[in-house]
């Protein structure tokens, strides 16, 4: 298949992310559009697939196939997804996400998701942000987290959940299985988080002056040794929050791929430790993060409502193996 377009880059154009700088040389196509372009190896460099962050560099040859065609829908397709509602009025609905699903549509991911069970709930959710792909979702969660999701049913519900998330008056507590041994009972972690400009990722900002803040309180419910079961206290909501402050410490969560938590390590009292770890991520193949509570205040009655959901099964089960191994040893 021959390009439909080469584009060389000019000097002074290097160090700018793929997507960014074609947004710029393509007016008529959108960033979302070349970003799937970009995912489907329709858009390549040095004749190489590559990520939308890349970073340009000088002399970069930048090919463009035939991407018109591509589907990027502006509006959410409803399907009919099983939602396990937890509570459900006028104005406010929470759910408990399973680990697996996905929040709302994004970059190869267009069905499937909350958002497109909702769609098919409702004929109409406000939006967050005026985001057409986030009908009713106040906040989110990450695609391998499950637990508590909170979903406003009108614009007044929404501005004023909005507001409390804005003002960190909202109570969300995550519990999570942290890598090696706790030794502190309680601690605070404030450090400022940012994108990182290449990957997927987000980063521990090295200057206190940039990123945004966040704070994530831990408190240690069980130690295992090897691992520490511990409950995570939000003061703000950042993206990957939990994950990246705790990787920041040396206690990835378990099974996180991204932040360093899927990992065979030597176990010392456990003889076979590499099939002993793989037996484990085999029941739990996700990260080991679950949103147990929610609190807040109801919009229309201005009552304080609070929410707790239990741990999964297989995270329950997870648990009940490594606390039988450190009781045997």
């Amino acid at each position: 298949m021959n390009a439909l377009k080469k584009i060389l880059v000019d000097p002074g154009q290097e160090k700018i992310r793929l997507d960014h700088y074609l947004v710029n040389k393509l007016k008529d196509i959108s960033r979302e559009k070349i970003k799937l372009a970009i995912s489907k190896k329709l858009i390549l460099v040095n004749n190489h697939s590559t990520k939308p962050g890349y970073l340009l560099k000088k002399e970069d040859e930048i090919e463009i196939f035939q991407i018109d065609s591509l589907v990027s829908p502006k509006e959410i397709i409803p399907e009919d997804l099983p939602l396990e509602i937890i509570y459900e009025d006028d104005d406010i609905m929470v759910i408990n996400k399973k680990a697996g699903v996905v929040v709302h549509p994004g970059c190869n991911n267009f069905s499937g998701t909350i958002a497109n069970g909702l769609a098919y709930r409702f004929k109409a959710l406000p939006q967050k942000d005026n985001h057409p792909h986030r009908p009713g979702l106040v906040h989110r969660l990450d695609k391998n987290t499950s637990g508590l999701l909170l979903i406003a049913k009108n614009e007044f519900s929404m501005a004023f959940l909005g507001k409390q998330f804005e003002n960190h008056t909202i109570h969300r507590s995550y519990i999570a299985l942290a890598w090696n041994d706790i030794i502190l009972d309680h601690q605070k972690i404030e450090k400022n988080l940012i994108k990182s400009p290449q990957e997927k990722k987000v980063l521990i900002s090295p200057d206190l002056n940039n990123g945004k803040s966040a704070v994530t309180n831990i408190n240690v419910i069980e130690r295992y040794g090897f691992a520490t079961l511990i409950e995570c206290i939000l003061e703000t909501g950042r993206t990957h929050q939990i994950r990246v402050h705790l990787n920041s410490i040396g206690h990835p969560i378990f099974g996180d791929e991204t932040y360093g938590g899927k990992i065979f390590q030597k176990i010392n009292f456990v003889a076979k430790s590499e099939s002993f770890l793989k037996n484990c991520y085999e029941i739990m193949p996700h990260q080991a993060l679950h949103a147990k509570t929610l609190g807040f205040i109801h919009p229309k009655t201005k009552k304080e409502l609070f929410f707790d959901s239990s741990i999964t099964e297989n995270f329950a089960t997870l648990i009940s193996k490594l606390k039988n191994i450190s009781k045997n040893n």
